[in-house]
């Protein structure tokens, strides 16, 4: 069936290599590498971080394996960046569920504990969206959090994303299914 409208962003946008950024703040993404694998092992046995995501890593091996999921998973307009400081890892930042056609993506991170109190997330946050927006044409980026989660719901807030609504048990975590706060931001924000 034909369309009516054309892609937002066109799919060929992610056939070039996945980019670094740079904040103004002296923070940077940049991809994931092999190298970094004991460092998201590590992150994944943080008590925090794992609280808010349904897997863990089970060895240094299969988190080398997510790592090249990430890179493949470029192509399709979902990146995954290794937020550094001073070249030593934060946190993690990306884009996922990217929906070209809608010009629609989610922010997602995570902050490795010694980093925290240091707005990283709301540091790296904006320099992604920034690129998103400015750079890629993204129209919306969303972030979704769970009720119970704090701080990402300051996060979002400090980062100028909107309060949108709560979806009622829309994620799951390792504790059972959570209502969660559904934020957005816009490119005409």
């Amino acid at each position: 069936m034909p369309e009516l409208m054309s892609a937002v962003i066109d799919p060929g946008t992610f056939t070039t290599a996945q980019p670094t950024l740079t904040g103004a703040d002296g923070l940077s993404l940049r991809p994931w590498t092999a190298t970094d694998a004991r460092t998201v092992y590590e992150a994944f046995r943080d008590p925090a971080i794992r609280h808010w995501h349904v897997r863990t890593a089970d060895s240094i091996e299969e988190v080398r394996q997510w790592i090249l999921r990430w890179g493949a998973a470029w192509s399709t307009g979902n990146g995954q960046w290794a937020v550094t400081s001073n070249g030593e890892v934060a946190g993690r930042i990306g884009l996922r569920q990217s929906d070209l056609a809608e010009g629609v993506t989610e922010l997602a991170y995570w902050t490795l504990p010694a980093w925290r109190g240091r707005s990283i997330a709301p540091r790296a946050a904006n320099t992604l969206t920034r690129w998103a927006f400015d750079d890629i044409g993204f129209d919306r980026i969303e972030l979704t959090h769970s009720v119970q989660n704090p701080p990402s719901c300051r996060v979002a807030v400090k980062c100028g994303f909107a309060f949108e609504g709560t979806l009622r048990e829309a994620g799951r975590h390792s504790d059972g299914r959570h209502d969660m706060h559904l934020h957005a931001r816009l490119r005409t924000d």
